[in-house]
């Protein structure tokens, strides 16, 4: 990378500054010149390196640097929530091929994750039941762990779910996070299927909270077998709807999806396996897009060099006093006792 133009970022006030020099640079003289005429010159190179130390430490105060590279912005200003279906249908065979359905909203999920790199990050996840599998954290390596544990509710606990089932709990968050940093943008990404197993209608979606995000749907029209685990050599679940035996088969509900897309005022988008998730990403944040800067010219940060020539400078006196004491123990061990 090439240098840049020096520029300096002070950390406190360009007076302040220049009057601690000035002070610094006086003491410094006053004892060198009063040392000097009294005491040889080993006596006043420890005041001669302390004065150093502290000078450097004014310079690095200044926080020299030079322009160049790229700072991304903004995101880190984000509340992400990933509300992901964990209901058996999201074992269905038909991502991308013959992958589960899971298996995409893992990929897609860390990929948007590495998009908004610096974000807050939480996961919520719902089949018979909404969970908060993570609250709100910039660490990207737990929502990692989170997603890769993720697993179909097995289907001999399965109930029946609502498309909609994380509604309540995913406006609590939204409340509570809104509540702890006001005027924070909030992501959703609702990853799921749009498979409505549950008796009942689904519950309404609240966008009180919600600056953007998509609704991501799984699944194709045809439909995909489940298999009861995640083992290799798990049998798959069986239609114990129908009169002669067959194997169960899940179909993608868009309808079901573009209606919740529909009540957060975000996008919907079919994810297959072979879209990009940047094309997604373009159209995902219409809310929050005023909230979110583009990269900015970075800075190669320098106070650093100066601060640890500083700590070199100033280790001198502590070291040369432990050399000294321990110089003094054998002599004190030879002293004869009274």
């Amino acid at each position: 990378m090439a240098a840049g133009t020096m520029t300096f970022a002070p950390i406190i006030p360009w007076p302040l500054l220049a009057l601690s020099f000035v002070t610094l640079l006086g003491f410094t003289a006053w004892t060198l010149a009063h040392r000097g005429r009294s005491r040889p010159k080993r006596t006043w190179q420890p005041a001669a390196l302390r004065s150093a130390a502290v000078a450097l430490l004014l310079l690095a105060a200044l926080r020299p640097g030079w322009d160049g590279g790229q700072t991304q912005t903004g995101t880190t200003d984000l509340d992400v929530f990933f509300v992901v279906d964990t209901s058996t249908s999201m074992a269905a065979e038909d991502y991308n091929g013959t992958s589960p359905r899971l298996s995409g909203v893992q990929q897609d999920v860390m990929a948007i994750a590495k998009e908004l790199a610096g974000a807050k990050f939480s996961l919520i996840t719902f089949d018979n039941k909404a969970t908060v599998r993570m609250p709100l954290t910039q660490d990207a390596t737990a929502l990692q762990t989170a997603m890769a544990t993720l697993q179909p509710q097995n289907s001999r606990y399965a109930k029946g779910s609502s498309v909609t089932g994380a509604a309540q709990l995913l406006k609590e968050r939204l409340e509570a996070a809104k509540q702890q940093h006001p005027g924070r943008p909030a992501l959703v990404f609702y990853a799921g299927d749009g498979e409505n197993t549950s008796t009942e209608a689904p519950a309404p979606m609240d966008a009180g909270n919600v600056a953007g995000g998509a609704v991501l749907g799984y699944g194709s029209g045809q439909g995909g077998r489940m298999k009861e685990t995640s083992k290799a050599d798990a049998g798959y679940v069986r239609d114990k709807t129908s009169d002669t035996p067959q194997d169960a088969v899940s179909r993608i509900d868009e309808g079901q999806l573009r209606s919740i897309a529909d009540q957060l005022h975000v996008p919907y988008t079919h994810r297959t396996g072979t879209e990009p998730t940047s094309e997604m990403l373009s159209q995902a944040r219409p809310g929050a897009m005023g909230a979110i800067t583009p990269d900015a010219p970075g800075r190669v940060e320098l106070y650093w060099l100066l601060a640890l020539a500083a700590f070199l400078l100033a280790i001198q006196e502590p070291l040369r006093h432990f050399t000294a004491l321990r110089s003094l123990r054998p002599a004190m061990r030879k002293e004869p006792a009274p």
